[in-house]
């Protein structure tokens, strides 16, 4: 069964529209109005607008001084505005918003010493009002153009804007061209989205179809380029006026016929022709062309839930098809709270996306939305069933606040006290800003906006989990990773994964160690090993020295009785001093061996740090004793050591 088609986004554009709306609210005034120039561009428009008194004048000298001037959706140029205020008429501002936003810009970037590059039709109404408030500019109208400018000027900083309904593959390619010659450029995308989006639905449709009729008037040139996008994927393309166009017949015998038309069309001639094409193809209508015509129009309100399709992503704002005639989007500020949101992992061109309306304005003909804001309506629902279910949500602290610290979860705001961070009293909370944590919802309060987690629950839960793993596995020899804790005088708590072990101050080091934090420091990772535990007090000694340190081993490896080494004073006693033989291992020189002559204390020869030479005369293994001799260098009869031993286990 055959079946017509007509685009969802035939017809006027939202700038036609609120122009033509303008015109008509001055013309039922029962005055005279002119417009500089065709409103828009449609012949049949234009005659209709003169029979409301509302009369197009090219030339700006024939319009009557004094008179009320619509400024059509082009746009006109600055000498034409000056000329029309020097002749005291009334201005009613009717330029596209889109249009006057490229204004602004040219302004700007102008102002800013750069050269603007127009690209678009060198005549078009539009792009003659674009090139006027321009301090330099040059119309570029395709590539070759672009690519001879670029040879000979690529020194120049230059802006780059694009007439609202130009070819936007044309655009593309003039910008890369651009961008690879230039060294200082900007680039700003202003071809309409609405464009965008009727050339695409264009193309769409006339490629599923065996005939389309494209409609508009010859010297739009939206419709044209309408028509030429669709001529190249249906060979049976039709280019018509209105519904006298389109011969006596024409299309019998065709299964789909789709209906396009430009943005100064009006539906009444969109309604002529699709009544005319469903006449001659017999079709018994299922869906009325005012039921159509009323999705186009329809009005959406501040606070309403919308579903769109995403059509263009930018890098401040995402396009959205909300099948009306305002254009949709959403600043990527409102898309996420989340600040690991990234919008190449979430959104692409063609999703459907719900969003919740901010703001319409219909002065500019758009629609602000906000992703986030709906979002954070179903979150709350969320969050309220987390705080029974315990579920544990990966977040990002944000911010240290009176208490606590700050973390975002699922875009909502949520707070987590000082108490409930796992970090002990008195730590600085703010090591914790931008950490990555695991966070269970305890409380939400939706009325207060209230919410209050805790990073400490999970961390304990998985902490007993760790523990009793470890209480099932832990022997004596086991060898773990862990993170210093604590210190006391006696030694140091190492957490090895939910359980806390101890190291002995004896167990730190080989060499003599006045407190733990003379070899650790808090926080820091050590590998430790069982050398004792309890399971049924659940208590862990751990050891960190390691065997291949022993400086005994280390001793007894490099040195033997007989050998002469320097030796560094360590400590006096009345009956010798204390010398160092290695970090860790000390030897005893005898009083009497200090000189070859008798002397009262050690301190009369030897000072605390000295480094002599002394000869090892004695090595205990079982008692890890070694024994000194200065005399033994100094005595030329090399006397032997006396007996000692027995004076040192007296002094011990």
């Amino acid at each position: 069964m055959a079946k017509i088609t007509v685009a969802k986004n035939a017809g006027y554009c939202y700038g036609v529209r609120r122009a033509i709306e303008k015109a008509e609210s001055l013309g039922g005034k029962g005055q005279k109005v002119y417009t500089a120039g065709p409103l828009i561009h449609n012949k049949f428009v234009v005659e209709q607008l003169e029979g409301k008194g509302i009369f197009s004048r090219e030339d700006i000298e024939s319009i009557p001084d004094g008179a009320a001037v619509v400024v059509r959706a082009h746009g006109i140029t600055l000498e034409q505005q000056r000329r029309l205020l020097e002749k005291g008429c009334q201005l009613e501002d009717a330029t596209c918003p889109h249009v006057g936003r490229i204004h602004r810009i040219v302004e700007e970037e102008s102002e800013k010493g750069r050269h603007i590059l127009l690209i678009g039709a060198g005549k078009h109404p539009e792009v003659l009002g674009i090139a006027s408030r321009c301090k330099s500019c040059t119309i570029l109208e395709n590539p070759a153009q672009a690519e001879e400018w670029a040879e000979k000027n690529s020194q120049i900083a230059v802006s780059v804007v694009s007439q609202t309904t130009f070819n936007r593959e044309i655009f593309v390619n003039c910008t890369k061209i651009l961008k690879n010659a230039c060294k200082s450029i900007n680039i700003f995308d202003t071809i309409c989205n609405a464009t965008d989006e009727r050339q695409k639905e264009a193309r769409t449709l006339a490629s599923g179809s065996d005939l389309v009729i494209v409609i508009g008037d010859q010297t739009s040139s939206n419709s044209r380029r309408l028509y030429e996008i669709c001529l190249q994927v249906c060979p049976d393309t039709l280019f018509v006026e209105n519904a006298k166009g389109i011969p006596e017949g024409y299309g019998r015998g065709k299964q789909a016929i789709a209906i396009a038309a430009g943005a100064s069309t009006p539906d009444l001639i969109i309604k002529e022709v699709y009544d005319k094409m469903t006449d001659e193809m017999n079709i018994q209508e299922t869906e009325s062309f005012a039921e159509l015509l009323e999705q186009t129009l329809k009005t959406l309100h501040t606070g309403e839930k919308v579903t769109g399709v995403i059509t263009q992503i930018n890098p401040t704002d995402i396009h959205v098809d909300l099948g009306v005639k305002q254009a949709g989007y959403i600043p990527t500020t409102e898309l996420s709270d989340d600040p690991n949101y990234v919008i190449a992992d979430n959104i692409h061109i063609g999703d459907e996306i719900e969003a919740y309306v901010m703001r319409v304005n219909d002065q500019e003909g758009t629609i602000m939305l906000s992703k986030k804001r709906l979002d954070a309506v179903k979150n709350w629902e969320v969050l309220e069933k987390a705080v029974e279910t315990g579920e544990v949500y990966d977040c990002v602290i944000t911010d240290v606040n009176k208490g606590g610290v700050i973390a975002n979860v699922l875009g909502i705001r949520v707070f987590i006290p000082a108490s409930q961070t796992g970090l002990p009293r008195e730590a600085d909370l703010s090591q914790m800003v931008k950490t990555h944590q695991k966070v269970r919802i305890t409380e939400v309060t939706r009325p207060r906006r209230r919410v209050v987690g805790s990073i400490k629950a999970p961390l304990m839960e998985a902490r007993r989990e760790a523990a009793a793993k470890i209480w099932e596995e832990i022997e004596v020899g086991s060898v773990y990773t862990g993170t210093v804790k604590s210190f006391t005088s006696y030694g140091a708590f190492v957490d090895i994964g939910g359980v806390d072990g101890m190291i002995h101050i004896s167990e730190l080091s080989w060499s003599r160690v006045k407190h733990p934090s003379d070899v650790l420091k808090i926080g820091q990772t050590v590998e430790v090993y069982v050398i004792a535990l309890d399971k049924e007090k659940k208590k862990i000694s751990l050891g960190y020295k390691k065997a291949e340190d022993n400086p005994w081993t280390k001793f007894e490896s490099n040195y033997n009785v007989g050998d002469v080494v320097p030796v560094k004073i360590v400590k006096f006693m009345p009956f010798g001093a204390f010398a160092e033989v290695l970090p860790g291992v000390d030897g005893l020189i005898h009083i009497s061996q200090i000189a070859d002559r008798r002397i009262g204390k050690p301190e009369e020869v030897l000072t605390i740090g000295e480094t002599v030479n002394a000869k090892i005369t004695d090595i205990d293994s079982e008692k890890k004793k070694i024994s000194l001799s200065i005399r033994a260098l100094l005595d030329a009869s090399n006397t032997e050591p006396e007996e000692v031993e027995a004076e040192e286990n007296d002094a011990e």
